[in-house]
């Protein structure tokens, strides 16, 4: 379905920009829904999670076809998006924003990191919510909870495009998130994102260290005084940046 491979150089980058330079980028293109709503990291540990995504589609449970059982199933859908996520990989789940069951506990997402996985993410809740935060894999969620998924969710679809938090998720979308959240970036802008994103926030940097400084923002933020970019150029070369 997606053609494109996320480079070591564009993931590099990414590592080091936030989701806001990535929101005003996408902005700028009139894409102004790819922030994932409501999901948070489970454990924020000052690095970023960057990876193409392979999602998960849950559906609501029926009854009849939900019980604890189904997990005998070697196919059942959840599983085999843990074991089939490519390393390098986000795994994004579709819970329908509906936290009051767990979309996956700390034993899948171990595995998950185990396997090589990116980070995961879900617009649901996760189970063992401890055990995911002291991973060092990121992971992103609504909130705790602890009944099993099979009790509102159906695991269906594997590396479909999905909706997650409100935002479109397809296949091999790279996934950015930080403190605040989680960024959809879709794939064919993924590498002049990056590339803006890193020019954005060495300007960001400097704007700051002004601003400690004592400087007004009115002409530096955003710059539209030219007298601001030779104090720019001088200070990236002064911090190497």
């Amino acid at each position: 379905m997606c053609d494109y491979i996320l480079s070591d150089a564009t993931r590099a980058k990414l590592m080091k920009v936030s989701t806001a330079s990535v929101a005003t980028a996408l902005y700028k293109r009139g894409l102004r829904n790819q922030f994932i709503q409501n999901v948070h990291p489970v454990s924020w540990k000052g690095v970023n999670m960057v990876g193409q995504a392979f999602t998960l589609r849950y559906i609501p449970a029926r009854e009849d076809r939900n019980a604890i059982t189904v997990f005998r199933n070697a196919h059942h859908p959840q599983r085999v998006a843990v074991e089939t996520c490519p390393a390098g990989h986000v795994l994004v789940m579709d819970s329908r924003k509906d936290p009051r069951a767990a979309s996956a506990g700390s034993i899948l997402v171990t595995r998950l990191a185990v396997r090589g996985c990116a980070g995961v993410v879900s617009d649901g809740g996760f189970r063992d919510a401890e055990g995911i935060g002291g991973l060092d894999m990121p992971a992103y969620h609504q909130r705790p909870s602890a009944p099993t998924n099979l009790t509102l969710h159906e695991a269906l679809d594997i590396n479909v495009p999905i909706s997650c938090g409100d935002a479109p998720v397809f296949p091999g979308d790279v996934m950015l998130g930080d403190g605040d959240g989680v960024m959809v970036i879709p794939a064919h802008l993924a590498d002049e994102i990056a590339e803006e994103c890193t020019g954005m926030e060495s300007y960001e940097d400097f704007v700051l260290d002004q601003v400690r400084a004592g400087e007004p923002i009115i002409g530096l933020y955003p710059r539209t005084k030219d007298e601001y970019l030779p104090k720019f150029e001088a200070w990236r070369k002064e911090k190497d940046r």
